[in-house]
């Protein structure tokens, strides 16, 4: 620890341009991958801290520069402009901690201000609205019959672990491959939390784990009481 930290230290600090990611590794063992867009939602600028409304339309905010601040913070330059945020380690460590929790709250101040991530307001989207574009990755594409198709999710499905739910249900003997231990997500070219929302017009890419697709679970032996 340095005599300004009170607790873990960064050992590793990695942009990850192309994912958006920003990967830190502390010197506790804890390592996090920070989306560009959620470190730019919480950042604690004063321009940003007194808004009224919460920071949107950041999904494709990348960083463009990363400055150190003495031994005990970074500045963060986005690429939207916005370069005023100090982000200590005790910041950036809480961030990683918590991140399920500090997106959830994002996205509930959001919704409560009556937007989605896009600045558009939420409209209670209709059916044919709720159009999603899925795309099928490695063996996905051979067993799905096809590289890409639209669908339309129902109102209950809002979240990546929700889609992936849905897609086990509706695709029948093939369900089984949208396992979310079988497959990783990206939404708009972003890599996806299970608890991250689903907005229409997405493009949402289903990328197998493995090169090899799992085997087909073994469907339960009928005894003749069971005809």
């Amino acid at each position: 620890m340095t005599e300004n930290s009170k607790g873990p230290v960064p050992t590793e600090i990695n942009l990850h341009r192309k994912s958006r990611l920003l990967n830190i590794a502390f010197s506790d063992g804890k390592t996090f991958s920070l989306p560009c867009e959620y470190l730019r939602v919480n950042s604690h600028s004063a321009e940003v801290r007194t808004r009224g409304t919460p920071e949107f339309g950041k999904e494709n905010v990348n960083i463009d520069s990363i400055e150190p601040q003495g031994s005990y913070a970074i500045r963060i330059a986005f690429d939207d402009g916005h370069d005023t945020g100090i982000y200590s380690w005790e910041t950036l460590y809480e961030l990683g901690v918590n991140q399920e929790a500090n997106w959830q709250a994002y996205l509930d101040k959001l919704a409560a201000a009556g937007y989605d991530r896009s600045g558009q307001r939420l409209a209670g989207a209709s059916d044919a609205e709720r159009k999603v574009k899925l795309m099928y990755f490695a063996y996905l594409a051979n067993k799905m019959g096809k590289e890409a198709e639209e669908v339309k999710p129902p109102d209950t499905v809002e979240t990546v672990e929700q889609l992936l739910g849905w897609l086990q249900r509706v695709k029948g003997d093939r369900g089984y491959l949208f396992n979310p231990e079988y497959v990783r997500i990206t939404v708009n070219k972003q890599f996806a939390e299970p608890f991250t929302k689903l907005d229409p017009g997405d493009e949402i890419a289903i990328v197998p784990n493995s090169p090899n697709p799992p085997p087909a679970p073994q469907q339960p032996k009928r005894s003749n009481d069971d005809w």
